[in-house]
């Protein structure tokens, strides 16, 4: 699939756009001479100052924590379209069935691919390890048949992604999404449609991260109907932090501030919000502010049912392994949840929420 990427600068305003294949690697233009110089200046002074072994150690560092400019991405399509999201897959070792249910995580790619989607939204916790380059060859392997359909991935970063030594970790990731030019946060156009796909391990309202979220939010084109945000870590969830046993569930002070500057947002705009988290392995949605907020964790990692508010917009005490279909017109959305139970290796799906959003009409 051919993209079309541009570089953005930090208030929002980008180059002109490059044609950009994906076997094109490493892309033309992604790091500007002065770039190179400032970096081969500065590990030059690593080395004359400290010598090769503390150089060795910085390395790494650099690599795990270098963005390069904001990328924008324009996907070649026109509405109506669909794309699915979901996230936390865990892909490992099929033997292993603590961690993850290889049986469910299996026919839930095979079923997407039966749909031939856009696009995937890829909420992160893709590899069981990010450092473990025998569990992203189980993601090559299982996932074949994206490739061979021609199904492209925008993956947002989880936590999984950056386990063990990140910068190897990050260059197992970077190596199944060249499109991504090594970023770690970066927009997607697609139709009536603006994807922000973000790191939630790094700080989503501050910082170069929060610098570029805001420029995004203060240049939305006026054709665009929908706002997507994609990340792993949920701004809003019922779920706590001993839900699973294991801890850390909870929405996040960091993912709160995010949900606050959403429904800030929200106040003050024509396009409609829509946000795609992961992490907590379930299902959930949410209405706040006039943002919707979905919770869609459960693409195979190990399952389990959370406590739900009683104005939850989505009632269940049962696991929910599932991916979420988003049927984009003009004006209007509708996203289903897809639910998968396997029985004796059998698979029975049904479709227990949906949801139309409608953005107004242009003045």
């Amino acid at each position: 699939m051919s993209v079309r990427c541009q570089r953005g600068s930090r208030n929002g305003r980008g180059n002109p756009p490059v044609s950009l294949q994906s076997s094109i690697w490493p892309p033309p233009n992604s790091v500007g001479f002065d770039e190179v110089l400032a970096i081969v200046s500065f590990i030059y002074r690593i080395w004359l100052t400290a010598g090769l072994a503390v150089l060795l150690a910085v390395l790494p560092s650099i690599a795990a924590t270098a963005q390069s400019p904001p990328l924008q991405i324009s996907f070649p399509v026109r509405a109506p379209f669909r794309f699915v999201a979901y996230g936390d897959t865990r892909f490992t070792d099929p033997a292993n069935t603590t961690d993850t249910n290889p049986e469910v995580r299996q026919e839930l790619v095979r079923a997407i691919a039966g749909l031939r989607p856009a696009f995937i939204s890829f909420g992160g916790d893709i590899p069981f390890n990010g450092f473990s380059i025998d569990d992203w060859k189980v993601y090559d392997r299982e996932t074949a048949i994206w490739r061979q359909r021609k199904i492209t991935v925008f993956p947002a970063l989880g936590n999984h992604e950056l386990k063990g030594d990140m910068s190897v970790a990050l260059i197992n990731y970077f190596a199944r999404f060249p499109v991504l030019q090594e970023n770690r946060f970066y927009s997607v156009r697609a139709a009536n449609t603006l994807l922000l796909a973000l790191d939630s391990s790094l700080d989503e309202t501050t910082g170069a991260q929060g610098e570029w979220l805001s420029a995004q939010f203060k240049n939305i084109p006026p054709d665009v109907d929908f706002v997507f945000l994609s990340l792993h870590h949920p701004p809003v969830t019922s779920a706590g932090d001993k839900t699973n046993g294991r801890g850390g569930s909870s929405a996040r002070p960091a993912e709160q501030q995010l949900a606050a500057f959403l429904e800030q947002q929200q106040k003050t705009m024509r396009a409609r919000i829509v946000v795609f988290a992961s992490h907590v392995h379930n299902y959930e949605r949410h209405e706040r502010g006039g943002v919707t907020y979905f919770v869609t964790g459960g693409g195979g990692a190990h399952a389990y049912p959370i406590s739900r508010a009683a104005d939850d917009s989505f009632q269940s005490q049962e696991i929910n392994y599932h991916y979420i279909l988003v049927e984009v017109q003009r004006g209007k959305l509708r996203a289903t949840m897809n639910r998968l139970e396997m029985k004796d290796g059998v698979s029975k799906w049904t479709q227990p929420d949906s949801i139309v959003i409608s953005c107004p009409p242009k003045r």
